[in-house]
């Protein structure tokens, strides 16, 4: 029954994006060709009856969404971190998806938390409240552990939801093949490759384990942030259907009155937040992927308490030093050296002309850094820099869209906090001491002592390594071979010699 399932789920989609006028944004957004048009009009016009009609006071694309039900809501908020997918208008429209549905009853909620850690729910807990709040994946309840008093939240899956997901996914990987099908020149977008990336992340939320090691991971990173903090994950309370952790007393951020009646300093905080962002991602290579007001609480002490661990994003090292090095050139307006950067990186094709790549860089650098500094933006930076590069043949990056997607988010929230921040002066300290950390003597030091360390590993194997090579070159049976071993030799002096200089590197740090 999943064909006709999938065919019915997606004439219904077809229908609503006609009926509540969402269907020509959509199409223009991914400039659809002729054939996907007019596809699109066929599943959707006969049957616009059919549609859901959805919130009339909402722009088209979040009220069609919203009306098709939590998948379509969380496919949403993901394709609104993939400007270079849907466009930055569409983007734009889908960052306001509201994540809010009616809750499930407290019955069922308690039921779930009892089969899930297989203890009756007043045994664990000795209150349980009604929800708090309720999205398209789970809901929130407050509690308080009945063997310390503490009080916790509970997120709880709603009942069903991994089967009701699963359905809907199966329809978009039908709408994605339908789109290779018919329109070949549309394959540029990676429709396939964009329901898998949405797959793989419903996949992380509806198993709470993981959120519950995200959280664990991130706050080890942020133990010692002053001003910020994270609530503790209750491992004997958490499962894979529920997640226990520490209850966050706050004002939330976006409540700019109640922020001001607590006495808090909104210059201070909106830089903080900023700062943290930027410090998760370069230093930790590990950031909050949704840090908008709602995932964020003002404590009555000023700290900073981040929530919703979800969907978390990665930068390796590598890549960290490269975006650094980036963002201080365009700070200190080197775009030589900014281009220089992407040719090292292998970020644009070798063939491409350096010096002509620093003219297109200074065209997107000159402009934002004119404005008037409260309008000055890293994520319109980003957003203009990715379109430079694709044009000089720059592959598309998944993890620097999400981390230019969080930056417009962050830039948001840190506006709404002080509007006449200035990005750049607030985020240069933080740049420049990653940049002094981790590019220059103390970083080669420390990427030798790491090294020493790998290869050190292969210094038991050495012998037998040897010994190989001389049997294989003993044997005259064999067609002549070139001769392995004096490479057996190199390594094995390479490996001494790394063990030597990882020695040295540990007592200069």
């Amino acid at each position: 029954m999943r064909g006709p399932h999938n065919i019915w789920r997606l004439v219904r989609t077809g229908a609503t994006l006609e009926r509540t006028g969402a269907m020509p944004v959509v199409l223009e957004a991914f400039s659809a060709p002729p054939s996907v048009r007019l596809a699109a009009r066929i599943l959707g016009w006969p049957f616009k009856w059919l549609g859901y009609k959805g919130d009339p006071s909402q722009p088209p694309a979040t009220r069609a969404l919203t009306a098709l039900g939590p998948a379509y809501i969380k496919f949403g908020q993901v394709l609104s971190t993939r400007p270079d997918v849907v466009g930055d208008e569409l983007a734009a429209q889908l960052r306001v998806l509201q994540d809010k549905l009616p809750p499930f009853p407290l019955s069922e909620a308690r039921e779930a938390v009892e089969r899930a850690l297989e203890i009756e729910t007043d045994t664990l807990f000795s209150s349980f409240s009604e929800p708090v709040a309720a999205a398209s994946i789970a809901q929130v309840h407050r509690a308080r552990l009945a063997e310390t008093g503490q009080e916790v939240a509970v997120k709880v899956l709603r009942p069903g939801i991994e089967r009701a997901f699963r359905k809907d996914v199966d329809a978009f990987y039908l709408a994605a093949r339908i789109v290779d099908l018919l329109a070949p020149q549309a394959r540029r977008l990676k429709p396939m490759d964009v329901i898998r990336h949405f797959d793989g992340v419903v996949q992380g939320e509806l198993d709470l384990r993981m959120e519950s090691s995200a959280l664990a991971e991130f706050a080890a990173n942020t133990e010692a942030d002053e001003g910020f903090r994270v609530p503790a994950i209750i491992w004997g309370a958490s499962a894979r259907r529920v997640m226990t952790l520490g209850w966050a007393e706050g004002v939330p951020a976006n409540d700019i009155a109640a922020i001001e009646a607590a006495g808090h300093d909104r210059r201070a905080l909106g830089e903080r937040v900023l700062q943290l962002f930027l410090k998760h991602a370069l230093r930790d290579g590990f950031f909050h992927a949704d840090m908008h007001q709602g995932n964020l609480k003002i404590a009555p002490d000023g700290d900073i308490i981040a929530l919703d661990f979800g969907i978390m994003g990665r930068l390796d090292e590598y890549t960290r030093r490269v975006y650094a090095e980036i963002l201080f050139g365009f700070i200190r307006k080197d775009y030589k050296r900014v281009a220089e950067v992407h040719f090292e990186a292998g970020y644009v094709p070798a063939d491409r002309d350096v010096d002509e790549f620093a003219r297109a860089l200074r065209s997107v650098g000159e402009p934002i850094f004119g404005m008037d500094a409260s309008r000055i933006s890293m994520g319109r930076l980003l957003s203009y820099l990715f379109e430079v590069t694709e044009r000089f043949g720059m592959e598309t990056r998944t993890e620097l869209i999400l981390l230019q997607r969080t930056m417009v988010v962050v830039e948001g929230v840190s506006r709404s906090l002080n509007p006449q921040i200035n990005i750049w002066e607030v985020a240069r300290p933080v740049v420049e001491e990653y940049i002094r950390d981790n590019i220059g003597p103390k970083a080669l030091v420390r990427d030798l002592r790491k090294t020493a360390v790998v290869l050190a590993r292969f210094g038991p194997k050495l012998p037998g390594m040897a010994e190989a090579a001389l049997i294989a070159q003993s044997r005259p049976a064999e067609p002549p071979r070139p001769a392995r071993l004096p490479w057996i030799v190199v390594g094995a002096a390479l490996t001494l010699g790394a063990m030597g200089i990882g020695v040295l590197a540990g007592q200069m740090l």
